[in-house]
C-alpha cells in the first residue's frame, strides 16, 4: 500500500494549479437536494431511531477498504445528512471502497448532546470492528471522512484514545482511527463556540455539557484539540469560499497538529463553497476523491488533472 502521506504534496500542488472554475458555488439548497443510491444494508448499533449506519458494499469478493462517513448539519438531525452522503457512498463503492455511513443523535434529539452524540459515533465505529469479518471489510485500510460538524466528530474519533479516564466517553482499546479527512471543519471546539451560535443558532454547552466542580474543563473530553497528538494523519479540505469553516482556520489547526508531531495537510479548492466539499460532481469532488483513495492505498491523483 502506498503511504497516505506520500501523495499529499501532489494533492496540494495539483490543487494550486486548478483555475478558478466557472459557475456558481453550491448553496445550502443545492446541498439539501443531494442524494444517491440506497444502501446495501441498514444496521442498528442502538435502540434510538438515529442509532444506525448505512453500509454500501462494492461489487467483488473483498475484503474491501472502508470509508466511514460522518455527515454534518450543525450537530442537528433536522438538517438530515444521511441522504446527502449517499452520493459520496455510491461513487466510492464504484471505486471498490466500502462505505460505513454513520447516523447519530443530534442536539435536537433525545439523548443527543453531552455525552450521547460522541458515544454514538464511538459505538458506530466499534460496531464496524465487530462486523468487519462477516461483511468483508478491511479495517486496516480505514479512513474517516467528516463534513462540517462531522469533521469534528471524525477528528474526535482519531483522538479518543487520549480521553481522560473519568470521561463517560472513554472506552478501552478503541478501534484505531489513523486517517481522517475533514471537509469544511477543524478540531477546536473552543475556538468555534461563537461560530456555533451565529451559524447554527445553538450554544456550545449543548454539545460539551456544562462545567462542574468534577469537570471544570468541558473541552477536555469533547474537543479534538484537547486530544492531540492523535498519532494519525489528517487532511483538511476547504472550499476557498467556505465561510462556515474557513480555509485559514483549517490551515491553523493543521499547523497545530504538525507542531505536536502529527501528519497534517490543508488543501484549498478554488471557487468552492462549504457545500461543494461533500458533493459528487462538484468542483471539490476530484480533490476529495483523490484524498480518499490515497488514504486507503488506491491513490489516483491523476483524476485531479
Amino acid at each position: 500500500m502506498k503511504p497516505f502521506g506520500a501523495t499529499l504534496a501532489a494533492l496540494v500542488l495539483t490543487t494550486k494549479a486548478l483555475p478558478a472554475l466557472a459557475g456558481e458555488p453550491m448553496t445550502l439548497g443545492d446541498y439539501m437536494a443531494l442524494s444517491g443510491p440506497a444502501p446495501t444494508a441498514r444496521i442498528a448499533y442502538g435502540r434510538a431511531p438515529q442509532q444506525y449506519v448505512e453500509l454500501f458494499e462494492p461489487a467483488g469478493r473483498g475484503p474491501f477498504p472502508v470509508a466511514a462517513l460522518i455527515h454534518g448539519g450543525c450537530f442537528y438531525n433536522k438538517f438530515e445528512g444521511m441522504k446527502q452522503m449517499r452520493g459520496m457512498a455510491g461513487a466510492l463503492t464504484a471505486h471498490g471502497v466500502a462505505v460505513w455511513s454513520i447516523e447519530y443523535r443530534g442536539l435536537d434529539t433525545p439523548g443527543g448532546g453531552y455525552p450521547g452524540t460522541f458515544r454514538d459515533v464511538s459505538a458506530a465505529i466499534e460496531m464496524l470492528a465487530s462486523e468487519a469479518k462477516s461483511r468483508r471489510l478491511d479495517t486496516r485500510r480505514l479512513v474517516v471522512i467528516g463534513h462540517s460538524a462531522g469533521a469534528y466528530l471524525g477528528l474526535w474519533l482519531a483522538g479518543r484514545q487520549r480521553l481522560p479516564s473519568p470521561s463517560p466517553r472513554r472506552q478501552p482499546n478503541p478501534l484505531p482511527v489513523r486517517q481522517v479527512i475533514a471537509l469544511g471543519g477543524d478540531g477546536d471546539l473552543k475556538a468555534w463556540a461563537g461560530r456555533l451560535k451565529t451559524v447554527c443558532g445553538t450554544d456550545i454547552a449543548k454539545l460539551t455539557g456544562a462545567p462542574s466542580a468534577a469537570r471544570p474543563n468541558v473541552y477536555a473530553d469533547t474537543s479534538p484539540a484537547e486530544l492531540i497528538p492523535n498519532g494519525g494523519t489528517s487532511v483538511f479540505i476547504n472550499g476557498a469560499l467556505d465561510i462556515v469553516a474557513t480555509p485559514e482556520e483549517s490551515a491553523e489547526y493543521a499547523a497545530k497538529l504538525r507542531q505536536n508531531g502529527a501528519v497534517a495537510t490543508a488543501i484549498v479548492v478554488p471557487s468552492a463553497s462549504h457545500f461543494d466539499e461533500p458533493a459528487v460532481g462538484s468542483r471539490a469532488w476530484p480533490v476529495v476523491l483523490a484524498a480518499i483513495l490515497s488514504a486507503v492505498g488506491m491513490a489516483r491523483t491523476s483524476e485531479m488533472r
